[in-house]
């Protein structure tokens, strides 16, 4: 085993394996951030439903 090799390739992982991280935190709040708005609008779409009853014979 190259130790000297092993020394530069060990922190090239580890900030590999930190930016996967950020990256997917970046993207789960951008998930919440987007969730929350299409609930917010399904909230405001449904107002009145239900009120009126159309009935043709």
């Amino acid at each position: 085993m190259n130790i000297s090799a092993l020394s530069v390739t060990l922190p090239a992982v580890e900030l590999s394996g930190q930016l996967g991280i950020a990256v997917l935190s970046k993207a789960l709040d951008t998930a919440e951030v987007t969730g929350d708005a299409i609930a917010q609008m399904i909230e405001a779409s449904v107002t009145g439903l239900g009120q009126n009853l159309d009935i043709r014979v």
